[in-house]
């Protein structure tokens, strides 16, 4: 008895369920909420590479085409289904950027297999449409199609591609809207969720092969602060009254450079005419009280993998809490998580701008002019500067990064000889560098640890199990246990560092500054907030953390102003004194009287008075207090114009380009 065969629409039908299928389970299985009106265009989209899925199954031999077609549907299904895995470990998508360098992430192979059991039911739930497919495959008419039937096939997805665009302004045009994203905004995991991952990735590979100049900067939003600070008249003390000796001047003018942006040529290039007008047209922040608090001292910048404020603790990590509570104390802290998270984490708090979204921005930058980091800053008043890394040299390509940031860099592999475990130890790695610079100061070492790092269990992790009789008795679950015995190593570590300051005689004039790259999501929501104590907010507090700024002998003070890893860099700037440019940088220093504001990567924002989630246009007010829509459009237009702006100066090289021959030179080690 002959099967029912299916007419030579079906196949096309079959595609076309069959990515709508995947985009709704990963849609399910990834964005901040499920119903939402764009949910029709996960629905529309697919139907552009489902036509062009059928056309390549008929183009040849009956044969050939009945063996295209599972094939077809097996590549759809490694492709959501490596995403989703990708997604569970780092919380964002892989860009095509990072699908070339895969090699790198393929290290971490028993996350990937973790990953994979844990996301067993919606992988296997993907997998239905494909062995459907191989099953019924042999039913599915395999003619060859006419050639005459080609153009109308390739104009009927032009079509519909130009008809879902035209589509798209019914969605909204606001920042983050399907429009935006298509059009102005390079944000792949917000893509994803507002139009499925297929045309995300597609604009990724487009905008990665052509470039990508996104929307115009709004200077509306922007406002010109005066360049000097008012000043009082001085006053004539009465003679016939005692002597009273004035408090002293505090200094309040702005923290900029002689920079003449008008004068700058752009040889017709429009971004770098709009980035003159942009960083023109900001407000400087101001000299202070605290400016030059640090000058001339030695400063250790420490980014530390995985750590987080839930990990001080006064009895399992002393030396974390020594350093957080004898130094500035800021409890108001948050780290943004970027798409490439530890790198990405590196490059906001060493450059004091923004990640570029679909790349791997420290590698990029590589080959610019960097002469705005604390290491070339530094170079420039005769300091060494050393950059230290416990695991692979060129894992992230930083062998190239981190001597354009101005560092002589060690790492394994390339002059720091540590044992290769997995992951390795950071007391080891600090053991074996502090020689390298104590006894020729000045001096500016900056380490990239690695013992913190995921996955946390006593069994494949190999600084929980040396830490594991230290959490024992603690009453966590195992993975818990197991990431702060990773962290009691960093704290050991810090020990060990602060006993060589003191046995050098350099610790009350060296600086400690420490932060981590991003949250520790190799822990589940529940275990972060098993660690918390209550359930953790994953819109806001899973970013919020510690950064710790300490040198011994130093007045311990509490900063509750509102702050975060962009703040860094221009915070240690005016704290050391150095002749820099505020504008430049997409933070603040946190002591100026600039206003507080953290932006996160979804474009989600926080100031003194509101909390603002992008992807589902929350507001939420704090203190009572009221904000109008054009307030709320005000500031999402602010933080599109600083992603667009530290996006440009990443492509186009835009400090070379605005100091020129001016450009300040490297020190020498």
């Amino acid at each position: 008895m002959n099967k029912r065969k299916f007419g030579p629409w079906w196949l096309l039908l079959f595609f076309w369920a069959e990515l709508c299928f995947m985009e709704l389970v990963v849609h399910a299985a990834t964005a901040p909420q499920f119903w939402q009106p764009e949910l029709v265009l996960l629905m529309l989209y697919p139907l552009v590479p489902a036509v062009l899925l059928f056309a390549l199954c008929r183009l040849f031999p009956p044969r050939a085409n009945r063996v295209l077609g599972p094939v077809c549907s097996g590549l759809c299904y490694i492709f959501f289904a490596s995403q989703l895995v990708y997604y569970s470990i780092f919380h964002c998508f892989y860009s095509a950027y990072s699908m070339g360098n895969g090699g790198q992430v393929m290290q971490f192979w028993k996350v990937t297999l973790h990953a994979i059991r844990k996301n067993w039911l919606p992988l296997s739930l993907m997998l239905l449409p494909p062995v459907g497919h191989a099953v019924l495959g042999k039913r599915f008419s395999a003619a060859r199609l006419r050639l005459p039937y080609l153009p109308a096939f390739a104009a009927l997805a032009v079509a519909v591609h130009f008809g879902l665009m035209a589509l798209l302004p019914v969605f909204g045009t606001q920042p983050l809207s399907a429009y935006d994203l298509y059009h102005s905004t390079n944000d792949m995991k917000q893509t994803t969720a507002h139009l499925g991952l297929m045309p995300a990735f597609r604009l990724d590979v487009h905008r990665l092969l052509f470039g990508f100049e996104g929307g115009e900067i709004e200077l509306a939003t922007e406002t010109k602060a005066p360049m000097e600070a008012p000043t009082e008249a001085p006053t004539v003390p009465d003679a016939t009254e005692p002597t009273v000796l004035p408090e002293p001047v505090v200094d309040t003018s702005p923290n900029v450079l002689e920079l003449d942006f008008d004068a700058v040529p752009t040889e017709g290039n429009d971004v770098l005419s709009e980035l003159n007008a942009y960083f023109s047209s900001r407000t400087p922040t101001n000299k202070n009280e605290k400016t030059g608090m640090f000058e001339g001292c030695n400063l250790i910048l420490i980014t530390a993998e995985s750590f987080s404020y839930l990990a001080i603790d006064p009895e399992l990590t002393p030396t974390l809490y020594k350093l957080q509570t004898e130094g500035f104390n800021f409890t108001n802290f948050y780290t943004p998580y970027w798409d490439v998270s530890t790198s990405d984490g590196e490059y906001a708090a060493l450059t004091g701008t923004i990640p570029k979204p679909g790349t791997w921005s420290l590698r990029d930058s590589a080959e610019n002019a960097m002469p705005l980091t604390m290491a070339q800053q530094l170079k420039r008043l005769g300091y060494s500067a050393y950059a230290y890394h416990d695991h692979t040299y060129t894992y992230y390509d930083r062998n190239l990064s981190h001597p354009n940031l101005g560092y002589v860099y060690r790492a394994l592999g390339n002059g720091l000889d540590v044992e290769a475990t997995w992951p390795e130890s950071d007391i080891e790695m600090i053991d074996k560098t502090t020689a390298d610079y104590m006894g020729s100061e000045p001096f500016h070492a900056y380490y990239m640890t690695v013992s913190g790092h995921l996955e946390y269990n006593f069994n494949g992790n190999a600084m929980a199990k040396k830490n594991q009789d230290l959490v024992k008795d603690l009453p966590y679950s195992g993975s818990v246990r197991a990431y702060l015995a990773c962290q009691i190593e960093l704290d050991r570590a810090l020990e060990l560092l602060l006993q060589r300051l003191d046995e050098a005689g350099v610790a009350e004039n060296t600086v400690i500054a420490l932060t981590g790259d991003h949250y520790p999501y190799g822990l589940t929501d529940e275990e972060q907030s098993e660690l918390a104590g209550h359930e953790i907010d994953t819109r806001f507090e899973r970013y919020r953390n510690a950064f710790i700024l300490y040198k011994k002998g130093m007045k311990p003070e509490r900063v509750d102003s509102l702050c975060c890893t962009l703040d860094i860099l221009p915070t240690l700037s005016n704290l050391f004194g150095l002749d820099f440019d505020s504008r430049l940088y997409m933070g603040r220093d946190v002591f100026s009287d600039a206003e507080p504001f953290v932006l996160l990567r979804d474009h989600s924002w926080i100031t003194e008075n509101a909390m603002y989630y992008a992807p589902s246009d929350e507001l939420i007010l704090l203190q009572g207090n009221e904000l109008s829509p054009e307030e709320v459009e005000e500031r999402n237009q602010d933080v599109s114009n600083r992603f667009r702006a530290s996006a440009w100066v990443l492509e186009q090289d835009y400090w070379r380009y605005l100091f020129g021959d001016n450009l300040p030179p490297d020190g020498e080690n």
